[in-house]
């Protein structure tokens, strides 16, 4: 990755994560933002927690390249055709990472109650030590991680539109992260993580 001599690294230990301000410029950001609310076909997915069904509070959408598929929290999820805007975002995310991927999983928060509980992106299909580059758009929300045996170690990040925010290396091993609801009068945010799937 291009990042790793010039980046600072955010975590203390165990991991990287970087934070990329302004990768899209303010028009691009609105462009895109308007036109990713507009064309993604929004679903609210039931998901496993704790051994029961519950609905996730935000809304989704899962493309990728044909024939890859992702399943998490009970939930299997075939990609979708990539589109212009997609592929116009994902180009800029791997000409500045110098990394390739094949997928991508849009999150919508349309206010403060929508939310991503704590987890780890460690399913099998994306292999040791995956790299995942997060994209924003919209109002900024409050990026948690914390240590995931321990939970005492946290570190915040708030990143606004158009930025990136890398994990990479060890980081979903010992790491957790969460975007959490709040009770703030908040726009809508659009979360675009790109990721490689093994299968």
């Amino acid at each position: 990755m291009k990042l790793l001599k010039t980046a600072h690294n955010l975590l203390p230990h165990h991991g990287t994560l970087y934070y990329l301000e302004g990768v899209f410029t303010s028009s691009e950001c609105s462009s895109l933002f308007n036109t990713l609310i507009k064309e993604t076909p929004w679903r609210q997915e039931p998901i496993k927690l704790f051994g029961r069904k519950v609905m996730q509070p935000r809304l989704t959408a899962w493309y990728a390249s044909e024939g890859v598929s992702y399943s998490y929290s009970g939930l299997t999820m075939q990609g979708l055709a990539w589109t212009s805007s997609l592929l116009q975002i994902k180009g800029r995310v791997e000409e500045k990472l110098g990394e390739k991927f094949n997928s991508v999983l849009l999150n919508l928060y349309r206010d403060g109650n929508d939310s991503m509980g704590w987890h780890r992106d460690n399913e099998k299909e994306l292999g040791l030590q995956p790299l995942i580059a997060s994209v924003s758009f919209g109002a900024p929300r409050k990026f948690q991680l914390r240590t995931y045996l321990q939970k005492k170690e946290r570190i915040d990040v708030e990143p606004a539109a158009g930025s990136i925010i890398v994990m990479a290396g060890d980081c979903q091993d010992y790491w957790e992260h969460s975007v959490p609801k709040t009770k703030m009068q908040v726009m809508p945010r659009i979360n675009l993580t790109f990721r490689s799937i093994l299968n």
